[in-house]
């Protein structure tokens, strides 16, 4: 599956859940900032049966369809307030398929994949909706979840917050932060929460003359992965933070002071830093504002 020149730039769902409209509404946004094409995905259950080789439709498919081209329309009203006076293009496609299936299809040429965290359907609580977790794990480009409620000011000068553990994911992210933070205008807040895994997890595995040596270990990890990005993006301010605890706890916490978050998709290992794949799927549950889980 492709999109008409094969470019679909930022894909995005549409399913007519509220949490469906927020993300339509931060993916035009950021396909405005980034300069690429918009597509709208609605995606209607495949044909099954003897219904399958017919050369009708199922009354039911045939509605569903009838509701998906309503709701495609109504996102590419929702688009053209968005961005205003400004040019977007702007591409409206309707597989046949399961939703994750095609959400994933398209990711393999998209910038980037964007999903509400919960679709129509699903009950509210701290998971993800089924769509959003499979497109998320199986997606090929970067994922954008974004909740109910946590769409931020265009203008607003916020950081883009990413998690930083020397893992080639963690690299990954940082090239993602540096780009929308230049795009938006803002600067990076590069974030490294470090915890030595002990016998017992506890104090004894920090002695207190050991901390020094610790923290600087653990920065000297942030300035290699920061360096070749601060290099490529002269213009955007870069502001370090090193902390020791829990990775969820404190990238949760510091999400409510940014307007964007980006994790790997994986961590290091090793250490419990901040990108294993526990982090980031408690961070894309937890965090206040979208986040951009990166490949």
């Amino acid at each position: 599956m492709s999109t008409d020149d094969g470019h679909p730039g930022v894909v995005v769902g549409v399913d007519g859940s509220p949490g469906s409209a927020v993300a339509l509404q931060w993916a035009a946004r950021d396909a405005q900032l980034r300069n690429v094409p918009l597509t709208l995905v609605h995606v209607v259950p495949p044909a099954a049966g003897h219904w399958r080789d017919s050369a009708m439709l199922p009354p039911w498919l045939h509605a569903r369809r009838e509701m998906g081209r309503r709701l495609l329309e109504d996102a590419r009203r929702t688009v053209a307030t968005v961005i205003g006076k400004t040019t977007l293009e702007t591409t409206s496609v309707m597989p046949s398929a399961h939703a994750v299936s095609a959400l994933v299809d398209l990711s393999k040429d998209a910038d980037l994949v964007v999903v509400g965290c919960l679709g129509a359907g699903t009950l509210r609580g701290r998971h993800l909706g089924s769509v959003s977790a499979g497109v998320t794990h199986y997606a090929h480009s970067p994922v954008a979840v974004v909740h109910d409620g946590t769409l931020p000011a265009v203008d607003s000068r916020a950081p883009v917050l990413v998690g930083i553990d020397g893992s080639p994911c963690a690299q990954a992210a940082a090239a993602i932060a540096f780009d929308e933070a230049a795009q938006r205008g803002t600067g990076v807040l590069a974030l490294h929460a470090w915890k030595e895994v002990g016998v017992f997890d506890s104090v004894v595995s920090f002695p207190r003359h050991r901390w020094p040596e610790l923290y600087a270990k653990e920065e000297a990890v942030v300035d290699e992965q920061l360096a070749p990005w601060r290099e490529r993006y002269p213009d955007v301010p870069v502001r370090r933070m090193i902390k020791r605890g829990d990775p969820v706890e404190i990238l949760v916490d510091m999400s409510a002071s940014a307007q964007l978050v980006v994790v790997g998709s994986h961590g290091s290992g090793g250490f419990a830093g901040m990108l294993l794949g526990s982090v980031s799927a408690a961070t894309l549950l937890l965090a206040r504002v979208p986040v951009i889980v990166a490949r």
